[in-house]
């Protein structure tokens, strides 16, 4: 059986001046799970991701990652380097986390912010951008790139520290259809590689081709399901129920081959 990785009992959150955004939440992650979070807009997904990525912390309830409760008071230091080392996350808007004059330099930051040796980070620089297919910008300014271009190299300076877990918030959001199927093939590679794979998106196309385990959201922020991906996107009337669809959806048959 997989190892443990998160474990959230009875968490609540709220911003200032709001109502709950996620309450009374149980959940666990396991150790080489691919999982998508789905819910319409405003149910706590992004909240719920930035939580697991330790971006943010639960105001009740318990969280522990890798076996160890994770707490703001006592995050800092080699506690919080480590557990960003381990646990990568992935912003909807790739321009929120580039903004180094290169694009080498944008891979480097994160490794040496970390305290990773220079030569270990120069091999692995010699060693992603081909992986990623960006071999010919890494002097060019990131604010100059495409949208396909932006979210390879997000994903690259995030990649480069080797996480246990990637946190992806909407990956293929305003990516092209090349660019979408390129992410596709890099994300079941890392999957075959052992990596904890953790979605929120929209694109109910894209859940069953990333993801075996799907966790919906309700409006009222609490868990509506928590069932297999074939069997959740099945069931038109749920989806229809919590807003993540309308009358109109249907299944594509070939998401559920056996």
């Amino acid at each position: 059986m997989s190892n443990n990785v998160f474990k959230l009992n009875k968490i609540t959150f709220s911003y200032p001046q709001s109502e709950p955004v996620l309450s009374d939440l149980n959940l666990e992650i396991n150790e080489g799970e691919r999982l998508s979070i789905l819910g319409a807009n405003g149910c706590g997904k992004s909240t719920l991701l930035k939580i697991l990525a330790g971006l943010i912390f639960p105001q009740s309830g318990t969280f522990t990652a890798f076996g160890d409760k994770i707490e703001q008071k006592s995050f800092s230091g080699e506690i919080s380097t480590t557990y960003h080392r381990r646990v990568g996350f992935i912003f909807q808007d790739s321009e929120a986390q580039l903004f180094c004059s290169t694009v080498y330099e944008e891979l480097a930051f994160g490794p040496l912010q970390l305290g990773l040796p220079r030569d270990t980070i120069k091999k692995r620089i010699d060693e992603l951008p081909a992986m990623l297919g960006v071999e010919k910008l890494l002097d060019k300014p990131p604010f100059r790139l495409s949208g396909g271009e932006k979210k390879k190299i997000a994903i690259g300076s995030v990649l480069i520290l080797n996480p246990d877990v990637l946190i992806l918030d909407e990956p293929t959001n305003s990516l092209d259809p090349r660019s979408q199927a390129w992410l596709l093939n890099l994300l079941q590679a890392l999957s075959k590689a052992g990596k904890t794979l953790i979605f929120a998106t929209h694109n109910l196309d894209l859940v069953p081709q990333v993801s075996d385990r799907a966790i919906l959201f309700d409006e009222d922020h609490t868990i509506a399901a928590d069932m297999p991906v074939k069997e959740l996107l099945k069931n038109a009337e749920l989806l229809k129920r919590v807003n993540l669809v309308d009358q109109h959806y249907h299944t594509h048959p070939w998401d559920f081959n056996p």
